[in-house]
């Protein structure tokens, strides 16, 4: 009998791309959004995404977990100002002063991100990256996404005011920069192909079958 050759893993960049999720920190283990943010951390694993998130508890807890469920790395990024350490799932915390800092940190550590239900926090964390998105001061395209339609009402009413007066030189004007997806796992889906599945497609010149992305608000 001939040898038995060992099987190929997939094939995954040679960096590990990392997902910035956001949320509220109130919701706890049991409660449904606890646990669609613990869906999406194991299904950005089980994608080959590392997953960083605010430290705390709530959906970042969540979601940490869930990454760890999901065979993955997890990152947090803690702030002095909350007097407070990473939860017991996080690999590497990153210890910054302010609450500024751990929001730009937050934001450049991320390849794309996800903006689950939450609160003034979770707010002007979606309105930042936005911001920035649209602005291009990030430059790179960084894929968003918005678990649920919570944030569906916002993001309609902004874009009434960002577009009211004809044509804009912005980039929300090209094309949506959010986009909302129903479950975790489809959430998990569109990152992939933005991100894992168009960098080995470009290494091997053959183009990435389309997942289902999920629909533009817009």
């Amino acid at each position: 009998m001939g040898a038995v050759m060992p099987k190929r893993k997939p094939a995954r960049p040679e960096r590990l791309k990392v997902i910035t999720v956001f949320g509220s920190s109130r919701p706890r283990e049991g409660d449904a959004d606890y646990e669609s943010a613990r869906a999406l951390g194991r299904a950005l694993a089980e994608r080959g995404f590392a997953v960083c998130t605010g430290g705390y508890g709530g959906v970042m807890e969540a979601a940490s977990r869930g990454a760890k469920e999901g065979g993955g790395r997890v990152l947090a990024v803690t702030a002095k100002y909350f007097h407070a350490h990473a939860n017991r799932w996080v690999d590497e915390e990153f210890r910054v002063s302010t609450w500024q800092k751990r929001l730009f940190d937050l934001i450049r550590r991320g390849d794309g991100y996800v903006a689950c239900k939450g609160g003034t926090g979770t707010l002007v964390e979606l309105g930042v990256v936005w911001e920035m998105l649209n602005k291009g001061v990030i430059r790179r395209p960084k894929p968003f996404v918005v678990l649920g339609s919570f944030w569906t009402p916002v993001l309609d009413r902004v874009r009434e005011v960002e577009m009211d007066r004809g044509a804009s030189k912005w980039g929300e004007a090209e094309s949506a920069l959010v986009r909302v997806a129903d479950t975790p796992e489809a959430a998990a889906a569109f990152l992939a192909e933005r991100l894992i599945d168009a960098e080995l497609g470009a290494k091997t010149g053959t183009k990435p079958a389309a997942a289902k992305s999920p629909p533009a608000l817009f």
